[in-house]
C-alpha cells in the first residue's frame, strides 16, 4: 500500500509570507509548512528566491499560461483565408497541403491551425450546431436477416 500523499494547490503571497515568517520565528521546516499549509517542496522552491529578495520576492509568481502561442503571421492567415473562398470544399489538410506545396514542399501551417484560423474567421463550419452525418442504414455483418427475426 503507498502511502497518502496530500495535493498542495497553487499558493497565495499571504501563504508564502506565513511560511517564511513561521520559519524565521521556529526555525522549523516542517512546523512553517503545516502553518502555511504547503508542501517542503514548496518551501525549498521558493526559499533561495526569499533569501535573495526577501518578502517582496514572495509577491512575484511566474505565470502557467502559455506565453509563447502558435500564431501565425497576418500573412499566411489571409492566405489561408483567400484559399478558403476560392476553394469552399478544400478541408484543412487540403489547405495545408497546398500551401506546403507552393512552398517547395516545405510546412507553412498544420492542419489543425488551418481550423484555428478558420474557425476565428467563422469559416469554418460549427460543431455543435453544425451539419451532423446521419448514420448508415447498413444491416449487420452477415448482409442477411436471422432465421429468428420477421421483418
Amino acid at each position: 500500500m503507498s502511502p497518502k500523499h496530500t495535493y498542495f494547490g497553487y499558493t497565495t503571497p499571504q501563504q508564502r509570507k506565513l511560511l517564511f515568517e513561521t520559519w524565521q520565528a521556529t526555525g522549523d521546516i516542517g512546523e512553517a509548512c503545516r502553518t502555511a499549509r504547503v508542501s517542503r517542496r514548496l518551501f525549498y522552491y521558493w526559499k533561495p528566491r526569499f533569501e535573495k529578495e526577501g518578502y517582496p520576492g514572495l509577491e512575484v509568481f511566474a505565470s502557467r499560461v502559455a506565453h509563447k502561442l502558435n500564431y501565425k503571421a497576418p500573412e499566411i492567415e489571409a492566405q489561408v483565408i483567400h484559399l478558403r473562398h476560392q476553394n469552399p470544399d478544400w478541408g484543412k489538410a487540403r489547405i495545408a497541403h497546398e500551401m506546403a506545396k507552393a512552398n517547395n514542399w516545405v510546412a507553412v501551417v498544420s492542419p489543425n491551425t488551418v481550423k484555428r484560423m478558420l474557425q476565428d474567421a467563422q469559416l469554418w463550419p460549427d460543431s455543435a450546431g453544425g451539419e451532423k452525418r446521419t448514420p448508415s442504414k447498413r444491416r449487420p455483418h452477415g448482409g442477411t436477416a436471422r432465421s429468428g427475426d420477421q421483418h
